[in-house]
């Protein structure tokens, strides 16, 4: 919604889980064998939250494939793609245009020069993910948040010295998809949201009707997702705010028998829980995709994971989560989530700009 850019005081890692279940369609796989992470030093990273806790033997078909699926968004509601090119982007964000550092970003941007000079702020300092900046404003100071809507859902955007506005617009898509999800179901359903950030997604969810757990482990990040709760007069929305380290909390759920009917999963490429637990992408995110197999309920409508910042191919993650859902029927869609140039109507499709790989199981 790179590791994604940096999130201000986020020690990422955080998230629900649940007990292991007898999965109604395949039973439970038999075998634990131990994962490569689980040898050497990425055993004693991880071995404070998941001692004992080995990948399952699935069996079973591998789930359908669907490959390559590119998800796109040309905007929603206050947020749409400019222009890009030369490495940064143009962004309309409410009332705000910005300009933002974007390394995919190669080509020549399309409008002219005259057009990126008339911007409200700009993202200064160091380009690199991990470190921070500063934002200049052009034209006058402007305050440190301001409000927007997406999907129906008010939120405050801020600026932040880590270059991001509260927000990942290219995960509208997924939101959208489980929007409809929860609304067609007939019964309310319950979605985890692992490494929540800032709550849209987990607002989104509760406001189409779901019960909603949403994890991440920066308090900062908990308060934030509150505070937009506030903002839009949701406060009564079934919404568990939970500030915790996300394996730890998904392999209690496992333990207690917990059980979800959608997944959103969207780790960073490293980062630390609130307790120091140490989270690397590449050595964990099979455990961690393992447990949330296991804490889907029997007719759960999806489990969802984005990977920014990775070098790897989508193909990487899609193998994982059919690895993953051996047995389980349904199918695996990957591949990229993109933003499409809008132009400055919002409505004037132009150029694709990918923004990370994803990879979905659904049931059917």
């Amino acid at each position: 919604m790179k590791q994604r850019e940096s999130r201000p005081g986020q020690k990422k890692t955080s998230g629900p889980a649940g007990e292991g279940r007898r999965d109604a369609r395949a039973g439970r796989p038999p075998k634990p064998v131990a994962p490569a992470a689980a040898r050497g030093s990425a055993r004693e990273a991880l071995a404070p939250v998941a001692a004992g806790r080995l990948l399952m033997t699935r069996t079973g078909e591998r789930p359908v494939e669907r490959v390559p699926v590119i998800l796109e968004s040309l905007g929603a509601g206050d947020f749409h793609l400019i222009d890009s090119g030369d490495g940064q982007k143009l962004e309309q964000y409410g009332p705000y245009r910005i300009i933002r550092p974007e390394a995919q970003a190669l080509w020549r941007p399309s409008l002219a020069p005259q057009i990126w000079e008339k911007v409200d702020a700009v993202f200064t300092g160091d380009p690199d993910e991990e470190g921070t900046g500063r934002w200049r404003f052009p034209k006058a100071a402007l305050g440190e948040t301001w409000p927007l809507n997406l999907l129906g859902v008010d939120f405050l955007g801020r600026f932040t010295s880590f270059r991001h506005v509260g927000v990942f617009p290219e995960q509208i898509v997924h939101w959208s998809w489980m929007k409809e999800a929860v609304e067609k179901a007939g019964r309310p359903l319950k979605v985890l949201n692992l490494f929540g950030y800032t709550g849209v997604a987990s607002l989104v969810a509760a406001a189409a009707g779901a019960e909603v757990t949403h994890v991440d482990a920066s308090k900062k990040a908990i308060g934030w997702a509150r505070e937009n709760q506030a903002l839009g007069h949701m406060e009564k929305l079934p919404i568990r705010w939970i500030c915790e380290d996300a394996m730890k909390f998904i392999l209690r759920e496992e333990r207690r028998g917990s059980h979800y009917d959608i997944i959103l999963t969207d780790p960073p490429k490293f980062g630390r829980g609130p307790n120091g637990e140490v989270w690397h992408l590449f050595e964990h995110l099979p455990l961690m995709l393992d447990v949330c197999r296991e804490i889907l309920s029997p007719k759960a409508a999806g489990l969802v994971l984005t990977a920014y910042s990775i070098r790897a191919s989508f193909y990487s993650i899609h193998e994982l989560m059919r690895e993953t859902m051996r047995g389980a029927g349904g199918a695996v869609e990957s591949g990229e989530l993109v933003i499409r140039e809008a132009g400055l109507d919002g409505k004037t499709p132009g150029r694709a700009l990918s923004t990370s790989l994803f990879s979905r199981w659904v049931p059917k």
